[in-house]
This record gives structure tokens, sequence and C-alpha cells, in this order.
């Protein structure tokens, strides 16, 4: 059950709109309403949906120790032609373009409403390859014309424990990544399913936990498709269109089609 889309919340639709199809070439899928958009990212959507102005504050911190819900991530060829145009548009940068492990090149930016998003360049020299066809698969993949909807990361307290929880689904560990300079004990490790990657964070430092929360700017949740969801993962909210929410134990929010 891959990923096959994910829920943002935005202030202004429009504006939000103008973002995703000028910085990462997102195309509409249907016309876009003051209430919601649909965007085609390759591999999967971002589905956009408006949020009251007396909306509550997001509960999200920047600081990955926090678990739950970091990132989404997007393969590009080479960062400079993505970055760039952002960096002259004034968009607000977490990580500047830079060399990261691995042999990858990263970038991370937040959308208008404050989600974080990542642009990853190349194929990552893996520390450990627990799935030598699941990363044959990855490596097989075009070389994206656009940035292609790649990953969702999750800091999470224990990565043997959510590997299981999450096996059901069909996400299988493939690589892990390590960060020998980190002083947090960084540690990655990458589940595949299909061609989307469920990234989980794990630290030797101490984590902290965040309430699910609906309905705040900002990343609400996650689409698996056709997903049959297991004990572990709890029912906390219905949407419009009849989807159930639910929260796994880390905090993060899934829905299925």
């Amino acid at each position: 059950m891959p990923f096959s889309s994910v829920v943002l919340s935005s202030a202004d639709i429009a504006a939000s709109v103008a973002f995703y199809r000028t910085f990462l070439r997102a195309e509409l899928i249907g016309p876009a309403t003051d209430e919601c958009a649909d965007l085609d990212v390759l591999n999967g959507s971002i589905h956009l949906v408006r949020v009251a102005a007396d909306a509550p504050a997001s509960t999200w911190e920047a600081d990955d120790r926090q678990r739950g819900f970091r990132h989404v991530g997007f393969k590009v060829d080479r960062l400079e032609p993505w970055t760039t145009p952002m960096q002259l548009a004034g968009v607000r940068f977490h990580i500047e373009p830079r060399d990261a492990v691995a042999g990858l090149r990263i970038a991370f930016f937040y959308d208008p409403d404050g989600t974080l998003l990542e642009f990853v360049e190349g194929n990552a020299e893996y520390a450990q390859v627990l799935d030598a066809a699941a990363v044959a698969s990855e490596r097989a993949l075009d070389v994206p014309v656009r940035p292609r909807f790649d990953h969702v990361a999750m800091t999470v307290a224990d990565v043997d424990s959510t590997v299981e929880r999450y096996r059901p689904l069909g996400f299988v560990p493939f690589g892990t990544l390590e960060f020998p300079g980190d002083e947090r004990g960084l540690h990655i490790t990458a589940l595949r399913c299909s061609d989307t990657v469920l990234e989980l964070f794990e630290f030797t430092d101490p984590t902290r936990v965040r309430a699910p929360q609906l309905g705040c700017l900002g990343f609400q949740f996650a689409v698996l498709a056709g997903a049959q969801f297991d004990v572990g993962f709890v029912p906390v909210a219905v949407t419009a269109d009849g989807a159930v929410v639910r929260a796994d134990p880390e905090g993060l929010l899934l829905a299925a089609t």
C-alpha cells in the first residue's frame, strides 16, 4: 500500500497552488477552488485544503527529535535548477543546498504554510543494505524531469517496532543511513513500498511526543493506497468525504483510499 498523496492545509489555496506550480512544477488535477486543489507531483499527489483564519497554531516543531511527521521528500535531477529560483524569490530554507551523507545532495525548505519539504539529488549508498531488490528498484527509477514525490519522513522512539507495524502495509526495510558526526545520534532506516518510501528517524538523544493534530496549517495526513489498517493505528477523525484518519503510536496521521 504505497503512499498515494499527502494532505496539506493552506490559508490561501491560490497562493499554495502558485507555489507548487512555480517551484515544483506540479500540475493541477482538475480545477482549483477557494476551498481545495489537487496537484500531480509525478509519483503521487498533493491535496490542498483551506483552513479557517482562526485555525489553531500548529504544534509541529522543526526539531527532528519531535516524534511523528518530519517532512515530505521529492527526488530531483539536480538541486540548483530548482533551489536557485526559490532562493532568488525569498523562499524560506531550513537547510540550504549541500552535500550530505551516502553520496546525496539535499535541501530543505518550507511551503507558504510551514510544511517542511526536501529535495534530494542522487541515489543513496546505504550504510547497510537490508533488501538488495528494493535498492535496485529505487535505482531503476527514471531521473525525474520535475520533482517527484518520493517519501514521507517521521521520527520514532523505536525503529524495530515501527518496522513491524508497517510491514503488513507492504513497507519493507531496505537500507540505513548513518550520521557519525551528528551529536544527537541520528540513524535513518528507509522502508519501501512500490515506488514510495517511509523514512524512520531514530536518535540516541531523547525524543518527545507530539499529540495528533488536525485543522492547523501545514501537513495533515498521508494517504496510503488501499491500506487495511491493523491494531496500533487509532482512529482520530473522519474527513468530510468519509475517510477515516488514523494515528500511529508516534503521532503520524494516515488515511486510506
